[in-house]
């Protein structure tokens, strides 16, 4: 029998959640969700990273859950690709020329509806965008803060992988933006447990809350 995929072993720390009790009086920080402001950002579910199996295929069935639920409550979806841009001097020096190539061409080619994992229903209210860095938020490089801008959405739930990588770095910029930054942890994929729990730890320290999928979806 095949072993389903796996979900990370996800904690924070007690001692990190009694640090924000203590400073606000409360263990969330966003403790209400109003789901016409709120998209659901999901990054990089494209087959170059979800093809390897493991976690990012054990996140697919929330992110996918999480999409249903804000959608039929008015919220926003947005998926998120990463596009093609010729490597740079600095990134070729960084990664060498082939591992520097193989990345500016994860994202692969053609519609990004079509490029998106195929297991995830795609609708076409959905926002589909790529993204040059890693950040789906750093200016110049993505078009989702100006596509969220226009629908008045103020809280983003981030999700999709690599966690320590792209969501991470998506979870700062929207945090610097002035969202409501809310890292789902368990639809979140990294290499390894003390990956994603050290990308949890500091976004729940810094830049916003860290919630699993279950509460997110009574919250919605």
């Amino acid at each position: 029998m095949t072993e389903p995929p796996a979900l990370h072993d996800w904690h924070i720390e007690p001692r990190e959640y009694a640090r924000q009790e203590s400073r606000r009086g409360r263990r969330h920080a966003y403790e209400r969700l109003e789901p016409s402001r709120t998209a659901l950002v999901v990054v990089d579910m494209v087959p170059f990273f979800v093809s390897v199996g493991g976690y990012q295929q054990g996140i697919v069935p929330n992110i996918a859950r999480l999409a249903d639920v804000l959608r039929s409550a008015g919220g926003t979806v947005a998926w998120v690709v990463p596009g093609f841009s010729e490597p740079t001097a600095v990134t070729v020096e960084f990664l060498g020329a082939e591992v520097a190539k193989l990345f500016s061409e994860s994202g692969g080619s053609g519609p990004v509806r079509e490029r998106v994992w195929h297991e995830f229903e795609i609708h076409d209210a959905d926002l589909l965008v790529e993204k040059t860095a890693t950040s789906a938020f750093f200016p110049e490089r993505c078009d989702l803060h100006g596509l969220l801008s226009e629908r008045g959405i103020d809280t983003v739930l981030i999700t999709g992988t690599v966690a320590n990588v792209c969501c991470e770095s998506s979870a700062r910029d929207a945090s610097t933006l002035d969202y409501r930054v809310i890292m789902v942890a368990d639809a979140n994929a990294a290499r390894r447990d003390q990956d994603l729990n050290a990308t949890l730890h500091t976004i729940y320290r810094t830049f916003g809350d860290v919630r699993p999928t279950s509460e997110l979806l009574a919250l919605l």
